[in-house]
């Protein structure tokens, strides 16, 4: 018990180191942009996808980043169990829509009008 309690904090205090490297490079990232802003945009966004890349790598072996990875996977499997509406369904959708804004605009026009009207003889 007490060989699981050592590896886990020994799991936790890389999990930090680890942490603190992506956070490194993210902001050596952002301050070499920023530097470099007189070079060619093309190598620093090159470069730049390149740390996030080493970035996101390192990230991903982390306990949070592997929770991380599990949650995208799941999310990609829930995604293809969704019944998407045809595109009759989804034109008659947006029509509804747009019928109901309109309608909900001429009223909220209407009831504007008749206030400021209101206001106005009150006022003089």
């Amino acid at each position: 018990m007490q060989v699981s309690a050592q590896a886990d904090a020994g799991q936790s205090v890389m999990d930090w180191i680890k942490w603190v490297i992506v956070t490194a490079i993210v902001a050596g990232g952002i301050f070499g942009n920023w530097y470099f802003q007189d070079q060619s945009l093309l190598n620093r966004v090159l470069v730049l996808i390149a740390l996030a890349v080493g970035a996101g790598a390192i990230a991903l072996t982390t306990a949070r980043g592997q929770a991380f990875w599990v949650l995208l996977k799941e999310a990609r499997v829930e995604i293809r169990r969704v019944v998407w509406p045809t595109r009759q369904e989804t034109t008659q959708t947006t029509f509804i829509v747009v019928l109901l804004v309109l309608a909900f605009s001429l009223i909220l026009w209407g009831l504007d009008s008749l206030l400021s009207l209101l206001v106005s003889s009150v006022i003089g």
